[in-house]
């Protein structure tokens, strides 16, 4: 049985057993797949959507980014999620639109170090080539002057392939590092040359949290709800930053600002002194047009929540909410739609 068959009748098993009975005759169940790094923020759009009207309800399933683009295209589902820009093979059929921002950020499990840490892209790269291969090493020294650092092994955790999490951090060490770019390139299924592998985002996080001399990735809510410590990292203007809501929020503004729709843009290695350089939509993935009325009205209410009311949780999430003026451009673009 091909795997996208096995998704999608997870997907259908579990609309059957979570979904509350509905005493609308013509209730809509709308089905999403998808990233694994912004299933938190579907977590509470879930809790939140399905409360409003009975009639419409929405469950997700977080399988992977290129899974979930996988499943749409082929007709599983009524919307994807994730944070790699679609394959040029689906661009007649599906369009990506931005849902929110958020932040890759290198997290380590470091005892003894109490500062946190700076990373450049091209010593991450060197870390996940597996040429840095201790914490110690000179090549993080000097970019730490005056942390005393431990001589232990590093223990890269990556996530494996098909994930939205691996397209943004290869992209930026694509564009950080000729290395990583030649032996390796932007994509979410990066053949990594050491580590172990996390499954999901959670997993990632409490991978490294249980490892002393651990290094990963994840998307900035999970490890600030870890408790782990999270890298700053030098971005094009020369400046060490975090991945902050205000950070992450300035590389959207960077690269968006003035006409606010590219939609489909990368915000990594964005310009300006306050951005973060490992930042990224990530996006819902939907049909260019729909054959069923009934649940293109559905899936039009949905997504006018999500750019409503779904924004505000997401900024009470700690999530990066979409700045006004884009905001009102995917508004425009979600009308148009069906």
């Amino acid at each position: 049985m091909k795997k996208s068959l096995v998704v999608w009748l997870a997907l259908i098993l579990i609309v059957v057993l979570s979904a509350p009975p509905l005493p609308a005759q013509d209730a809509v169940v709308l089905v999403g797949s998808g990233s694994s790094v912004p299933a938190p923020l579907y977590a509470k759009w879930t809790e939140a959507y399905n409360k409003r009207n009975p009639r419409y309800q929405m469950r997700y399933l977080p399988v992977g980014t290129s899974e979930g683009i996988n499943n749409l295209a082929h007709g599983s589902g009524d919307f994807a999620a994730g944070e790699a820009q679609l394959p040029a093979k689906d661009k007649a059929t599906l369009i990506e639109i931005p849902s929110v921002i958020i932040g890759i950020v290198p997290i380590y499990n470091l005892p003894g170090v109490q500062k946190d840490l700076h990373f450049s892209g091209e010593l991450l790269a060197e870390i996940f080539l597996g040429s840095v291969k201790t914490w110690n090493a000179p090549q993080i020294a000097k970019l730490n002057p005056g942390v005393s650092l431990p001589d232990m092994p590093i223990k890269v955790v990556y996530r494996p392939g098909g994930k939205g999490s691996n397209y943004i951090f290869s992209e930026f060490l694509s564009k950080t590092s000729p290395k990583f770019k030649a032996e390796i390139g932007v994509t979410p299924s990066p053949k990594w040359p050491v580590g172990a592998p996390a499954e999901r985002s959670s997993d990632m996080a409490d991978k490294v949290k249980a490892e002393a001399g651990a290094i990963g990735y994840v998307e900035a809510q999970y490890a600030m709800k870890a408790g782990l410590p999270m890298g700053l990292v030098l971005n094009p203007a020369g400046k060490f930053v975090k991945g902050s809501d205000n950070n992450i929020t300035a590389a959207c503004k960077a690269v968006e600002a003035p006409s606010w729709d590219k939609f489909a843009a990368s915000l990594t290695e964005a310009p300006g002194a306050d951005s973060f350089p490992i930042a990224s939509f990530t996006w819902l993935y939907l049909r260019t047009s729909s054959g069923d009325p009934k649940r293109a009205a559905a899936l039009s209410d949905f997504l006018n929540w999500v750019y409503s009311d779904g924004q505000k949780i997401a900024d009470q999430d700690g999530y990066s909410e979409l700045p006004p003026e884009l905001l009102t451009k995917v508004k425009a673009k979600v009308a148009s739609l069906h």
